[in-house]
């Protein structure tokens, strides 16, 4: 379902950040061995009142960026066990609609956990957020970090699928060897 089909070795990766009140995405456009951001921002849903119609703006809103970018797969952060277990069952509803959404589209999907993408992009799975997005900002060049964070996370997640699924004409995993590859990314 396909606008225009893409050569083979060129990908565009949706990457989200699964969350009840607001939820990230971010896109990038992955090549054997360049990558270029296209867009990332975040889904408000703390206006909406009920569960229920944030599942569904979760559902539309996912549709929609697909619709229009019309992303080859998407990756999308796990939930992690927290100390409330209420609010891990909600940010399981609100990953499962977005699954739901790439599923429906036919979209391939694939499931990080958090401490996988904080290591697939700066090297320390227990990577604080601020690092990320910095990390974010050399490897994709934006000069300015979003004021909600989980607009970098779900492009950390779009990044970790591209670094994870092999991608890349590098061999390694880790970021260090990538920029030894690419210097240029350090500009």
């Amino acid at each position: 379902m396909r606008k225009i089909e893409k050569a083979s070795q060129e990908k565009i990766i949706l990457g989200l950040d699964p969350g009840t009140n607001v939820m990230g995405y971010g896109l990038i456009e992955a090549k054997v061995n360049k990558i270029k951001l296209i867009q990332f921002g975040v889904i408000q849903l703390s206006k909406y009142e009920g569960h229920e119609l944030k599942l569904k703006k979760i559902f539309e809103r996912v549709l929609n960026l697909i619709d229009e970018y019309h992303p080859d797969e998407v990756a999308l952060e796990a939930p992690f066990y927290g100390k409330n277990v209420q609010s891990m069952l909600k940010l399981g509803r609100a990953q499962g609609v977005a699954m739901a959404a790439a599923l429906f589209r036919e979209i391939p999907i694939t499931e990080y956990a958090p401490k996988k993408v904080k290591q697939s992009v700066t090297g320390k799975g227990n990577a604080s957020k601020e690092q990320v997005a910095a990390m974010l900002m050399t490897l994709l060049k934006f000069k300015e970090s979003p004021k909600l964070l989980d607009a970098t996370d779900a492009l950390a997640v779009a990044l970790c699928h591209h670094f994870q699924s092999g991608n890349t004409a590098r061999k390694s995993k880790s970021w260090g060897a990538f920029l030894k590859e690419n210097p240029e990314r350090m500009k």
